[in-house]
């Protein structure tokens, strides 16, 4: 499994995430995101972070695209959490993707939020060849989530 990790900067915890989580709080999304809550592995207590809730296929899905972080690491060890938007939680149970079924995922992802997280993806973009993404595949977890509420 890969380690790959890319530690997010003063300016996206400070600012931008606070920014977002705060809106989602509101029940606004930006862009389709949530608020993910997942139980930490260690400490069992709730931990939140922003998230964009992908959906392909009437299916949803989570991507990481800093890599393996802890809400990754969480959700592996709680096999789901809760989707917020405002007051509204959903709970799920979270199943993760091969890296060989990513691709279309991967592809899509980086379709709708390119811009805002395309620096993660190593130069590969929506419209790369499929053996790129393949390439960068085990440096990005995806969850399939499936609403269980």
């Amino acid at each position: 499994m890969s380690t790959h990790v890319i530690e997010p900067g003063w300016f996206t915890v400070n600012v931008f995430n606070r920014a977002v989580s705060w809106l989602t709080r509101r029940g606004i999304s930006v862009w389709g995101s949530r608020a993910l809550a997942v139980r930490g592995r260690k400490s069992g207590q709730w931990r939140t972070t922003p998230v964009n809730l992908l959906t392909v296929d009437g299916q949803q899905y989570l991507v990481a695209p800093r890599g393996h972080v802890q809400w990754t690491r969480n959700m592996r060890a709680a096999g789901g959490g809760e989707l917020r938007l405002g007051r509204k939680a959903e709970a799920f149970t979270a199943t993760e993707v091969a890296d060989d079924d990513k691709v279309p995922l991967l592809r899509a992802y980086l379709k709708r939020w390119k811009a805002e997280v395309g620096v993660f993806f190593k130069g590969v973009g929506p419209d790369s060849p499929d053996a790129d993404l393949r390439r960068i595949a085990p440096d990005h977890p995806v969850f399939r989530i499936t609403v269980t509420n």
